[in-house]
C-alpha cells in the first residue's frame, strides 16, 4: 500500500510538470494579434515587438477614452501614474542595436519597453529600462531611460488596426510612428552613420575578418570615402599592405593607401605608391582608376594611363571604351568618336551596345562623354 501511494504521488507531480511546460499556442487575448516590424538605420537595427488592438466599430472612443489620456492609476498593479502601454496585452518593446538619438536626445544601444503618455495635443513617448513587465502596470518612472515629447497627427485615414511603421528613411534616420484610429505618433530616430560604422570597423577587424587584407582595404577605403579619421585609415591601409600574415601587396590594398595619402597632401608618396600599384591592377581595376583621374580632372594622366592599358589589353571593349572617355576629356571628340566606334564593334551584349550608342550620341553634339 505504502508502494502504491508513492508511485501516485510521483504520477501526480509527473502530471504537475507536464502542464507547466506543455502549453498550446493560441491566438492572443482579445484578438490583439501579435506583431513585430524591423529596418535598419545605417546599420543600426530597430526592432518593435507589440501587440495589435482594433478598434471594432470604436471609432472616435479611442483617444482620451479607450487610451487614457495623461498617466493615471489603472486599479491594479503597482503603479499609480501609468501611461498607456502603446499596444495591448504585453510590454510594447523597441530595441536598438546601437545608441541613437531620439527627437535629439541620446539613448544608449538596448531593449526598452514603449509608452506613451497621451494628451490631446501631445504625447510623452516614454522608454522604459524595464522592458519585461506585463502592459504598464507596475510602470515607475525611476526606470525611465529617456521621455520625449512630440505631436500626435490627427484626422489621418481610418487604421482598423493598431501599427508601427517606418517612413521617411534617409541614410541615418527614419520616423517611426504608431497608427492607429485617425492619429498617427511619430518620433524621429536619427544614427551617427559614419562613426556607428567606424566603431563596427574596428570591433569586426578584431575578429575573424581581420586576418584578411581586403578587409583592412575595405575599412581603410570607408575613412577615405568620408574623409574621416585618416590616420586610422592611414594605420588600416599599411595593415593591408604590411601586416604579418595578413598584408598583399595589391592595386585595392596600393591604390587604397594612395587615396589616403592624397587626401593628406601628401601627394609624391601616393604618386610612388601609384607607379607600383598600376601593373597589379586587372583590367577592371585599370578602367575604374582611369575613370577616377578623369573624375579628379586629370584629363592628361587618364588618357596616358588608357593609353599603356590598351598596349597590355589592345582591341578590347574596356580599353577602347577608356580611350573614347580619355580623348573627350581632353576635348579630342573625333578621337573620341573613332575610339567610341571601335568599341561599338567590340559591345559584348545588348546593354553596352546601346550605352556606346547614347555616349557617340553625345559626342556628335560636340559634348564631353564624362
Amino acid at each position: 500500500m505504502k508502494r502504491t501511494t508513492l508511485l501516485f504521488s510521483a504520477f501526480c507531480l509527473y502530471l504537475s510538470s507536464l502542464s507547466a511546460i506543455a502549453q498550446l499556442r493560441f491566438p492572443a487575448d482579445g484578438g490583439n494579434k501579435k506583431a513585430s516590424v524591423s529596418e535598419d538605420i545605417g546599420i543600426t537595427a530597430v526592432t518593435i515587438q507589440y501587440n495589435r488592438p482594433a478598434l471594432k466599430g470604436r471609432e472616435g472612443k479611442i483617444w482620451g477614452q479607450l487610451v487614457h489620456y495623461g498617466f493615471k492609476d489603472l486599479n491594479f498593479g503597482t503603479s499609480k501614474e501609468a501611461p498607456w502601454r502603446a499596444g495591448a496585452n504585453e510590454n510594447t518593446t523597441i530595441s536598438f542595436s546601437t545608441d541613437v538619438t531620439i527627437e535629439g536626445k541620446p539613448l544608449a544601444a538596448g531593449t526598452y519597453g514603449l509608452m506613451m503618455g497621451v494628451q490631446e495635443n501631445d504625447v510623452t513617448v516614454v522608454f522604459s529600462k524595464n522592458a519585461s513587465s506585463w502592459g504598464s502596470y507596475f510602470y515607475d518612472p525611476k526606470e525611465d531611460a529617456l521621455r520625449v515629447t512630440v505631436k500626435p497627427i490627427k484626422d489621418q485615414p481610418t487604421v482598423e488596426r493598431l501599427r508601427y511603421e517606418f517612413m521617411n528613411e534617409t541614410d541615418s534616420s527614419a520616423v517611426v510612428a504608431l497608427l492607429w484610429e485617425k492619429w498617427v505618433i511619430p518620433f524621429t530616430v536619427k544614427v551617427n552613420l559614419v562613426q556607428t560604422q567606424l566603431v563596427s570597423l574596428r570591433n569586426e577587424l578584431r575578429g575573424e575578418k581581420g586576418f584578411r587584407a581586403d578587409a583592412y582595404q575595405q575599412a581603410a577605403a570607408y575613412t577615405a570615402d568620408h574623409k574621416t579619421d585618416l590616420e586610422e585609415g592611414l594605420r588600416w591601409a599599411d595593415y593591408s599592405i604590411n601586416g604579418q600574415f595578413v598584408g598583399e601587396k595589391t592595386f585595392g590594398t596600393l591604390s587604397t593607401k594612395a587615396r589616403i595619402l592624397t587626401l593628406m597632401n601628401r601627394s609624391a608618396e601616393a604618386d610612388a605608391l601609384m607607379k607600383e600599384a598600376i601593373p597589379l591592377a586587372s583590367l577592371q581595376e585599370s578602367y575604374q582608376y582611369g575613370r577616377q583621374l578623369i573624375g579628379q580632372k586629370k584629363s592628361k594622366e587618364a588618357l596616358m594611363h588608357f593609353q599603356e592599358v590598351a598596349k597590355k589589353y589592345p582591341n578590347v571593349f574596356i580599353s577602347d571604351m577608356g580611350l573614347m572617355r580619355a580623348y573627350s576629356a581632353v576635348g579630342d571628340y573625333k578621337s573620341a568618336t573613332d575610339w567610341g566606334k571601335k568599341a561599338l564593334a567590340l559591345a559584348p551584349d545588348a546593354a553596352n551596345k546601346a550605352n556606346v550608342e547614347r555616349l557617340l550620341g553625345v559626342l556628335s553634339q560636340g559634348k564631353d562623354v564624362n
